[in-house]
């Protein structure tokens, strides 16, 4: 798409930009509902229906009733008591609420926009594109949720979970670099093709980490090795060798070798990267943004270091866990600004 900055597209902008921000939300109440373990708690999908949740004690002993069906509650959660089941479920309703909040202020003033003639003919693809893809989301969602209502799981499965996660980030993504069409002028954009270039390598790597960030997460791999910096006093895991392939997507230790040896070489190449950035003729806009990523991959580090020492403490892992997936997510806006901002060519 071409650059579609204008007055008139300001307001559109703001209303994309507030889209943002509520995405981040729901992606750290979806990472606080994993880590109070209240992913499973509701077992239906009622898109329209499930905004309310249970009005009586009758509405919650028949959800209840549905929790202990499936095998969380059977072989993880089986002294839980209607108030334990009371705290699991508010996490996941207002992760799903959060949701249908976010569809509601994206329809209302999509509506309002087209009523007073505010999108242009170039915006409309982007905004259906938008739409679907807030769409899948949810389905995906709910994919991954129905993947743990069995007798056999205690948790969703870590590759549906990692897929909501990375879908989830790629409608932020698409969102912000949307808005920024809208909002950043061409004086502000920089000429560097061998660092673009570079960048676009970089955010691959980083999205791979993100990939098993959520691996890490789905299979509680935080706990089998609560050390730093060896793993269990291994720098290679034993079991790594086994059957390598299948581990790296599976094997907790494995996958804690991967994502933290990735967070190091992330690291050096962001050093590399901002000593770079500083060599190349820059603008306003590129010389405040060249140094945040710097920032945040080692605040990233340490925070992904404390939260594996601090894994066996539930109220720990929860705030830490809850800081190191925003980083990372600051680090994934940051890091498409940069993208934008920088050209390949004139």
């Amino acid at each position: 798409m071409q650059t579609m900055k204008s007055n008139k597209s300001n307001a559109v902008a703001i209303w994309l930009l507030i889209g943002v921000g509520m995405i981040v939300v729901q992606v750290l109440l979806g990472g606080i509902t994993r880590l109070t373990g209240s992913g499973l708690s509701i077992t239906e999908w009622k898109p329209i229906l499930g905004a309310i949740p249970p009005l009586n004690q009758e509405d919650w002993e028949k959800a209840f009733d549905q929790y202990k069906q499936i095998g969380q509650f059977k072989h993880l959660n089986f002294e839980f008591t209607i108030s334990d089941f009371k705290f699991i479920y508010f996490w996941e309703w207002f992760h799903r609420e959060w949701a249908r909040l976010i569809a509601v202020v994206f329809l209302l003033p999509f509506v309002y926009f087209i009523i007073t003639k505010k999108f242009k003919k170039e915006m409309i693809k982007p905004l259906m594109i938008l739409f679907l893809l807030g769409i899948l989301q949810g389905l995906i969602g709910w994919i991954m949720v129905k993947s743990g209502l069995n007798d056999e799981r205690l948790y969703v499965d870590h590759i549906r979970l990692a897929i909501h996660f990375i879908s989830a980030l790629g409608l932020l993504c698409y969102t912000l670099w949307f808005a920024l069409q809208l909002l950043v002028d061409q004086s502000q954009l920089v000429n560097a093709k061998q660092l673009k270039s570079f960048s676009i390598w970089l955010f691959a790597l980083i999205v791979v980490q993100l990939i098993f960030g959520a691996f890490m997460a789905g299979l509680k791999a935080a706990n089998f090795a609560t050390t730093w910096p060896t793993i269990n006093g291994e720098w290679i895991p034993t079991s790594m060798m086994n059957d390598a392939l299948s581990n790296i997507t599976h094997d907790p230790l494995a996958i804690h070798f991967i994502h933290r040896n990735l967070a190091y070489l992330i690291a050096i190449l962001i050093v590399v990267w901002f000593q770079k950035s500083r060599q190349i003729p820059s603008t306003p806009i590129f010389k405040f943004l060249h140094w945040m990523p710097l920032v945040i991959v080692f605040v990233q580090v340490i925070l992904g270091v404390l939260t594996v020492l601090w894994a066996n403490q539930p109220t720990a892992l929860l705030w830490l866990g809850a800081a190191h997936q925003f980083t990372a997510m600051l680090l994934v806006l940051v890091w498409t600004t940069v993208l934008y901002v920088l050209r390949s060519s004139k």
